[in-house]
């Protein structure tokens, strides 16, 4: 357990920006001082930028012959699961934003991974649409979808890549329905009990701390990320510069009524009461306060502001990954007695190689407890 009592601190130049001196504390901080060379070079190693991927062949779980695929995941049976959505980004920006960008930053992870001999596996958007929050309701160019149809979706998903030996399922989020997410991981182990690693990723919020307006910090954004904005903005010219018309951008910024200062952005970068999605009724919808389908000032991005941000999640992920192939090698899970109601004796066979004599799938699981009936 960890000693909070001697808990420590790695300090920046900025009062307001601090890390817990862990890991990730000390990854964040070497990325927060590091040059703008080293960032470059970061960015290098995973590819950055790139085209997209998701058409070409070897790159996701669906893209890929099934013998190679086999091969991939007996030596790594981590899948990362990118989450996007369509959504109005304004004039300027593409629907697909939150898509592409998840995918990209993921087909960077994939490619530093498979150079370092274990490549991670990446499985297709299962959400291209999306679940929203109610102010998004109305606006033209969002796809809204029911949240127990996103739930359901992601449930399956899950179950699905499960039973065909991904037992270590990681969402990388990059869209406001996080909850939805959360509630989809926590149903799925209710409802089958497979142990697992099974976990979101807010990927923007993950690294907050780039994205935060910081004085004399040179590439720092000017600020705060909400949405469609300055901070995507920046993230989109850097990695699918293709998609933005800059000509285009339009500044908005919201109607508020109440509660002005209790909800925080994007990324809860001013450490406040609520997080955006935590209530209603307090400021207008978008469709009638914001109907540039901005929030903020797109017209400051710019691919540089980006890069730091970028190679922060890059890292984030990287290390993520890396523990969890440390503590669970590839073929291994966490212990089933202690992660879940059933026997090691009664998932033996569930947990073979897909098709291997004596595998069993999940089609033929007994259900159990007080979700049997789903």
């Amino acid at each position: 357990m960890k000693d909070f009592k001697n808990q420590s601190w790695l300090f920046t130049e900025n009062p307001t920006i601090f890390f817990e001196d862990t890991a990730i504390g000390r990854m964040k901080k070497e990325i927060w001082d590091a040059s703008e060379e080293e960032i470059d070079q970061i960015l290098a190693d995973y590819g950055i930028p790139a085209e997209s991927e998701m058409g070409k062949a070897g790159c996701y779980i669906q893209t890929t012959p099934r013998c190679h695929q086999n091969e991939k995941r007996r030596k790594n049976d981590i899948v990362f699961v990118p989450i996007g959505c369509t959504e109005n980004h304004g004039q300027h920006a593409n629907s697909g934003l939150d898509t592409f960008q998840v995918t990209m930053v993921l087909e960077g992870l994939r490619r530093y991974t498979a150079r370092q001999g274990y490549e991670c596996n990446l499985a297709f958007p299962p959400l291209l649409y999306g679940g929203h929050p109610y102010h998004h309701i109305g606006m033209p160019g969002t796809v809204i979808m029911p949240e127990e149809v996103v739930k359901e979706t992601l449930i399956y998903t899950m179950l699905g890549l499960w039973n065909d030996g991904y037992r270590k399922i990681i969402f990388v989020n990059n869209h406001g329905h996080s909850w939805m997410l959360e509630s989809a991981i926590h149903e799925f182990c209710k409802r089958y009990q497979l142990p697992g690693i099974f976990r979101t990723v807010e990927w923007h919020r993950s690294v907050r701390e780039f994205f935060v307006p910081v004085e004399n910090h040179g590439d720092s954004m000017d600020t705060p990320f909400v949405h469609a904005d300055e901070a995507e903005t920046s993230c989109a010219r850097l990695l699918f510069p293709e998609m933005i018309d800059m000509s285009a951008a339009e500044e908005a910024w919201p109607t508020s009524y109440l509660f002005q200062d209790h909800y925080d952005n994007s990324v809860d970068s001013a450490h406040r009461p609520a997080r955006w999605s935590e209530g209603e009724g307090h400021s207008a919808i978008e469709r009638n306060g914001t109907p540039q389908g901005v929030v903020g000032n797109p017209r400051l991005g710019t691919a540089r502001k980006a890069k730091r941000p970028i190679a922060a999640i890059l890292k984030f992920l990287t290390l993520i990954h890396d523990e969890i192939r440390e503590a669970l090698p590839p073929g291994v899970v966490p212990p089933v007695e202690m992660t879940t109601l059933r026997t090691a004796e009664e998932l033996a066979p569930f947990l073979k190689e897909p098709l291997s004599e004596g595998w069993k799938s999940v089609d033929q699981l007994p259900r159990m407890g007080i979700f049997e009936r789903l």
